[in-house]
């Protein structure tokens, strides 16, 4: 018999056990992870923003009216990681060790790739800290061009790695 590789993919639901958020009787709430061991663990999502070419052209050449656009995404992403648990409301405030966010542009696409990679050493995952960085870096790139063309498109948020905790690693189409 095959052995099964421990990275999970896209292709394998967790099913319903995987509903930690939700109680028996149905009601929503927060997860006790009083008990779990403090892990290293990491998280990586990646997002796309869709835009024109002269768009792009005005990013990469600085000249945006309200600044450099790439850079107040960056800071915007790592502030969003740090305040997720504001915004999610059973997400677990951490204190975050490590976030980067890497923002990409692609002339082929038109358009730029984020990246955010967030690091904590604690006993609960950094998936969430991560898709909201990538998400806010996103609309902060949005917010920074829209007086030049409201027609951007902000795609494909995602996770695209996880490594640490229980359930182990997993990584996107593996």
């Amino acid at each position: 018999m095959a052995r099964k590789s421990k990275a999970k993919t896209q292709a394998e639901p967790s099913g319903a056990a995987a509903l930690t958020h939700i109680d028996a009787k149905g009601d929503a709430r927060m997860v006790d992870v009083s008990a779990k061991p403090a892990t290293e663990r990491t998280a990586v999502a990646e997002g796309r923003v869709l835009m024109s070419k002269a768009t792009l052209a005005l990013i990469e050449s600085g000249q945006a009216k309200k600044g450099d656009v790439l850079a107040t995404a960056r800071i915007a992403g790592i502030m969003a990681a740090k305040r997720t648990s504001e915004l999610i409301p059973l997400c677990h405030p951490l204190a975050l060790t490590k976030v980067t966010i890497d923002i990409a542009t692609d002339a082929k696409l038109p358009g730029c790739i984020v990246r955010a990679s967030v690091k904590v050493t604690g006993p609960t995952g950094v998936e969430m800290e991560a898709l909201t960085a990538v998400s806010v870096a996103c609309l902060t790139i949005y917010d920074m061009i829209k007086a030049v063309e409201r027609g951007v498109r902000i795609e494909g948020i995602h996770l695209i790695e996880k490594i640490g905790g229980k359930s182990g690693h997993y990584r996107a189409g593996a």
